[in-house]
């Protein structure tokens, strides 16, 4: 019962979070600059105004902003995002043709800034006194502080141009018409890059929030109680340290999951990767007021579900911690 009334509430105040976010994002990007009927007139090469005029009432942009608001509302609320009117096609249809590669993306560049940062961080905290452990923190803080625009322009130069051994972008081999394994073989050559690109920033965290975690978890005196008992250095560490080191992490990663989801725009952009942060990208271009409206919706249900499942494993890795009232 207590795990029941924890997810409702936590549901109730997600569905009130999702409900603010989408008024201010339509406030948002109602108030930046450019005109969508202008950018479109001018591209079709038609500069009238009875051409602007019929386009702002074909889209519904001559009307008040409080009636747009509550159009645009109501039909989140039945999962009707409106219409794309550079791509030509529904809002939900493109996004969730586009979702599935940023899934895969930032799920893969979690999984590997998470596995490889933690262990870095562990083994950088167990060697704390000696040249190797200051050696593994020089490398996370080069991470950490260079651009990933140029970390990606670079290993497309380094593991593409010159060596060969990777597909500089895209998602798949253009042409090649591979099934079954063949076709998964083909789609991780071309997500080794942008996956890699984008787990390195975060993995630099985590190797120095685990490496953080673990000295202070060390320190403490449960910690010196079992050393007097003689158990083993290594029992020490993964039943005690890491035990207790965890939880900071575990928070850390459930908000650094939604923020890959918002972050991959760039990396999307570079290697070409099909996914909704290059749609959102042309949508901003564009002016594509409701793509880009939908798009931030989905990044911010993204966004709150994984702060919904960081706190079940939250409680789950540590049952003292209870509700708050």
């Amino acid at each position: 019962m207590p795990y029941i009334s924890f997810i409702v509430g936590r549901l109730v105040k997600a569905v009130l979070v999702l409900l603010a976010i989408v008024v201010l994002n339509f406030f948002l990007i109602h108030m930046a600059p450019g005109d969508p009927a202008a950018v479109m007139a001018g591209e079709a090469g038609a500069t009238d105004q009875q051409f602007l005029d019929d386009l702002r009432e074909r889209f519904g942009l001559d009307q008040p902003l409080p009636v747009q608001l509550w159009r645009y509302v109501s039909g989140v609320l039945t999962l009707d995002f409106g219409y794309s009117y550079r791509q030509q096609m529904p809002v939900l249809e493109l996004i969730l043709d586009r979702l599935p590669a940023t899934l895969l993306l930032t799920g893969t560049a979690f999984v590997i800034s998470l596995v490889l940062g933690v262990s870095a961080g562990v083994l950088a905290a167990m060697r704390a006194k000696h040249s190797s452990g200051s050696l593994i923190m020089v490398v996370a803080l080069l991470f950490y502080a260079t651009p990933l625009y140029w970390v990606a322009m670079m290993a497309v130069l380094v593991f593409s141009v010159l060596l060969g051994w990777l597909p500089a972008y895209g998602y798949s081999t253009v042409g090649a018409d591979y099934q079954g394994l063949a076709h998964v073989g083909d789609v991780a050559m071309h997500l080794i890059l942008p996956a890699t690109t984008l787990g390195l920033f975060f993995m630099a965290v985590y190797t120095r929030m685990t490496r953080a975690s673990m000295l202070n978890a060390g320190q403490q005196d449960f910690v010196k109680t079992a050393r007097a008992k003689g158990l083993a250095p290594g029992v020490i560490q993964r039943r005690h340290v890491l035990r207790n080191a965890v939880l900071p992490i575990i928070t850390l990663a459930g908000l650094q999951a939604g923020q890959m989801v918002g972050g991959a725009v760039l990396t999307e952009t570079v290697f070409a990767w099909p996914g909704i942060g290059r749609l959102m990208y042309e949508a901003l271009m564009q002016r594509d007021y409701n793509l880009l409206l939908g798009i931030f919706f989905f990044c911010a249900l993204l966004v709150i579900v994984f702060n919904m499942l960081t706190d079940l494993i939250y409680r789950l890795a540590d049952p003292r911690i209870k509700e708050a009232k």
